[in-house]
Order: C-alpha cells, then sequence, then structure tokens
C-alpha cells in the first residue's frame, strides 16, 4: 500500500469560524456549493481578492463581480454548515490548498484547479498522489480492455504507484480492482459528491476504495454526477497524476480529453494499442498516430516515461535465445551449405561456402560445439540436436 496518516477529521459546523484557516475553508466550501467545478472566473476572483472576499460581496450583493449573476443563483439554498456536517457523517474531510495534504500539483490548472477537494478515506491524498499513474478508457470496455487495465493495474500497483481512475465502468473499474486486490493504493476521482454512489453497481467497490484507499471529489456532498461535471473531473485526474495511460478509447470518448488536459499540462501520455478493427481503440491508435501518446504494453513501460527518472526502467525485452543468435558471419556461411539429409566432405563445404579449410574447420568446431553440426564417416551435416549456446 501507498503511505497513509490518519484520516483527519471534517471540522464540525460549530468549530467552523475559529481562525482563519476556518474562514476560509467555510468560505470555499460555500463557492464549492455556488459554482461548478472548475469555472475559471471564480477561480481568477478568488485568486484575486481570496474566498471570504468574494463570498462577502455576494452576500452584499455587489453587481460588479462578473460571476456574480451564476453564483447567487444557488445562494439562498447554500449552508457551509449542512455540507460540512453531511461530510463528516460520511467520514469525509475538506483538503484546501495550503493544507500539508493540499497536492499542490492540481494547482498547474491556474484559474482551474480545485477550490476546495473533498476527500474520503484514511490515506494521505498529497503522499498518494505523490507517484502516481491515470489509468482511463472507455465504459464499454472490450475483454481485451479490461484484461490490459487490470495487468497495468497490477503491476504498477506492485511497483508502489497509486493508480488512478475515476470509478466508472469498463477500464476504470478493471483498474481499481486490480490495485486492490494486491493490496496497491488507489484513489477514485468521482464527478459527484464522496458520499455518493455512482454508478450504483459499484456501490461495494467505492466503498471498498473509501476503506483501503480515497475516494476524492471537488463537488459537494450529495451532488449528483452531472455529465459536464465528468469533463471537470477528467481534468483533475490529469493533474493529480504523473501521467495518464488512456487504455481503450473510442473516437469521440471522454478519455481522450483526460489525455490531452495532461499533455496541456505538461504530463506524459501514454496509450496502450489494441486490435486495428477495434473502434474501442481508434482514439488510442490516433493518439499514437498524432505523437500525442507513447505506446506502452506493460507497467514498467509506464513507469519508465512516468516514474522516478533513471530508476524505473523498463526490462529489454527480446525473443527467445538461439543457437544461432551469436553465430559470425563465416559461421553462418558456413552452417547454411552444410546438407541436411547427406553429407558434405571438407573439400566440397569449402567450396559452397567460400570458405577456405582452416576457416571452414575453425568454424565447423564451434558448430559442432553448439550442437548444429556433425560428423559422421561421409563428412559433415546438420545436427538433429541443436544445443543452446
Amino acid at each position: 500500500m501507498g503511505p497513509r496518516s490518519p484520516a483527519p477529521q471534517a471540522i464540525p459546523a460549530q468549530d467552523a469560524s475559529s481562525g482563519s484557516r476556518d474562514a476560509q475553508l467555510r468560505a470555499r466550501v460555500l463557492l464549492g456549493r455556488l459554482a461548478e467545478p472548475g469555472t475559471a472566473s471564480v477561480g481568477r476572483l478568488v485568486a484575486e481578492i481570496g474566498p471570504e472576499a468574494v463570498v462577502a460581496a455576494l452576500r452584499r450583493g455587489q453587481s460588479g463581480l462578473r460571476c456574480a449573476p451564476d453564483l447567487t443563483a444557488r445562494l439562498s439554498t447554500a449552508d457551509p454548515d449542512v455540507d460540512l456536517e453531511r461530510a463528516t457523517q460520511a467520514g469525509a474531510r475538506v483538503v484546501i490548498p495550503g493544507d500539508r495534504e493540499w497536492p499542490t500539483q492540481v494547482d498547474d490548472l491556474g484559474d482551474r484547479r480545485p477550490l476546495l477537494l473533498w476527500v474520503r478515506g484514511a490515506g494521505d491524498l498529497r503522499l498518494l498522489a505523490l507517484r502516481s499513474v491515470s489509468v482511463v478508457g472507455a465504459r464499454a470496455a472490450t475483454a481485451y480492455g479490461v484484461a490490459v487495465a487490470a495487468t497495468l493495474a497490477e503491476g504498477l500497483a506492485r511497483a508502489t504507484a497509486t493508480v488512478v481512475s475515476g470509478g466508472a465502468f469498463g477500464i476504470d473499474a478493471a483498474a481499481h480492482r486490480a490495485a486492490l486486490a494486491v493490496d496497491g493504493a488507489t484513489i477514485a476521482m468521482l464527478a459527484c459528491g464522496v458520499d455518493v454512489a455512482y454508478p450504483r453497481a459499484h456501490d461495494a467497490l467505492l466503498a471498498r476504495i473509501a476503506d483501503d484507499g480515497l475516494l476524492v471529489s471537488e463537488a459537494p456532498p450529495g451532488a449528483a454526477a452531472h455529465k459536464h461535471r465528468f469533463l471537470q473531473r477528467n481534468r483533475l485526474i490529469a493533474a493529480l497524476t504523473r501521467g495518464t495511460v488512456v487504455v481503450e478509447a473510442a473516437l469521440r470518448s471522454g478519455s481522450l480529453r483526460t489525455a490531452r488536459e495532461a499533455a496541456a499540462l505538461g504530463r506524459p501520455v501514454l496509450g496502450v494499442p489494441g486490435p486495428v478493427t477495434s473502434m474501442m481503440s481508434a482514439g488510442v491508435h490516433d493518439l499514437i498516430r498524432q505523437g500525442e501518446a507513447t505506446l506502452v504494453t506493460a507497467a514498467d513501460e509506464v513507469l519508465e516515461v512516468a516514474g522516478d527518472y533513471g530508476t524505473d526502467l523498463a526490462a529489454v525485452r527480446s525473443g527467445p535465445a538461439r543457437p544461432t543468435d551469436d553465430l559470425t558471419a563465416t559461421q553462418r556461411r558456413v552452417l547454411d551449405a552444410l546438407p541436411v539429409r547427406t553429407s558434405a566432405s571438407v573439400s566440397a563445404l569449402s567450396a559452397s561456402a567460400g570458405v577456405a579449410t582452416p576457416t571452414l574447420l575453425a568454424s565447423l568446431g564451434v558448430l559442432a560445439a553448439r550442437g548444429l553440426a556433425q560428423q559422421d564417416a561421409a563428412g559433415w551435416r546438420i545436427s538433429g540436436a541443436p544445443r543452446r549456446a
């Protein structure tokens, strides 16, 4: 498993105004309820004047804020105390910029960085994200895609990398389950509240991830998984991790959005090739063909690109060793000249191979030692039982 620390407790409502950090937290919780994830205008405003000043201006009805009309649409029903209490009941906590657990790599999103993150689980988000790789792909994955995603995730988890995905059907679920199966660390980045099971069929899987990994979302507790939130969720998956692997993706797959978000942030993008006849791999093939993704087939290849430079090196792959692998060019010529069914004399072989007799005899000695040639009363021929070099 990845590094863990005792889970910080969500701030109870009655203690939420006891200091400057708490006041900022409450303001961010409120804004997280008012604004949709990834709203750049809100992020820009918060960066300029701070979350508390934004909330104060909204409550005064200040109309000078460009984003005010959209934010005030939910102002009358938003209550940070309710969200904090609901998070506490779900065993979740709030992490905001400046906290020790805040993963600073998401700040690369600039104005689109999250206002806060709701975290459910005992792991430390910042520590788990330090060595993490996202594995994403099609919901309607093929058996091939599911198998490859599971193999990659298992290998990454065994190499102490945190597997990050979106908790959805198909590739996401296969990656999460494979990491959990080997007691690895995994994070599900959700498009809904961390207390909401979506998809409903993954209730048990998400509960297991909450127990042994982390559920993370910028959507407030109880928030539904609307379509536009999935697209914004993808940018967080890309920003949080050190690289994104796309296992299967059609030409209009949302996983391609994650890949391009990662590329825009300077993170490595990797693609697993599939059958050229499979439309579920067409998007991945396009990424590779356009030079937007590096082709990978195994976990060590992923880590060689997205892991620790000079340490996570992929094994050099080669075919099976053969007795003929390191023969010289002359020895190969002699081997090619040897008959299969009959035997040939030294003089006949010398003429056939175009090799002088002393060199021929030396080559025949090497070939015989390798079990590639054998001598009988009539001369030399191909051996029927070659031995490894």
